[in-house]
């Protein structure tokens, strides 16, 4: 995709994502992230529902919709840069989310974490760790690898 066709001030991808109480998701992605609504991208149907919002992360817009009656939820996996690990699952866990992998040595001199929002989607979160090592798997025979156990056994609990 040409970067010609993308809006100024976009990104080639952007995520959607549509839940049940989307106003809901949209205060905790604003507060976790402590980034705004974009005001002008708030669209609400009669009923107060919202048709439409964003929420803008770096330089990508996070798009955010009420699941409509008869629609499906659709969460997602999101992949979001922070500064602090530990610090960002903390705030995510005040405000009602579950962590899913605590701050974990990753590769390419990155730290991960994973946490489950009270919406169901999972976010993976990475910051740079300079100078760290790349982690070494642990894969005994119960394939014990904390980056790959704490995801398996997340999402199949979401049957």
């Amino acid at each position: 995709m040409s970067v010609l066709h993308t809006p100024a001030e976009g990104a080639v991808l952007n995520p959607f994502v549509m839940v049940d109480n989307a106003a809901g998701l949209v205060a905790f992605v604003s507060s976790l992230f402590e980034v705004a609504e974009t005001p002008e991208a708030h669209t609400e149907m009669p009923d107060g529902k919202l048709i439409h919002s964003e929420v803008r992360l770096g330089t990508v817009n996070l798009m955010i919709v009420d699941r409509q009656d008869g629609w499906p939820s659709r969460p997602a996996f999101l992949q979001v840069w922070v500064n602090d690990v530990s610090a960002t699952l903390k705030r995510a866990s005040d405000h009602g989310a579950t962590v899913v992998t605590e701050a974990t040595p990753f590769y390419g001199e990155t730290t991960l974490g994973r946490m489950l929002d009270p919406w169901q989607n999972l976010w993976w979160l990475y910051a740079p760790a300079p100078g760290q090592p790349d982690p070494i798997p642990n894969w005994d025979d119960e394939g014990s690898d904390t980056i790959f156990t704490t995801l398996d056994a997340t999402l199949r609990s979401l049957r």
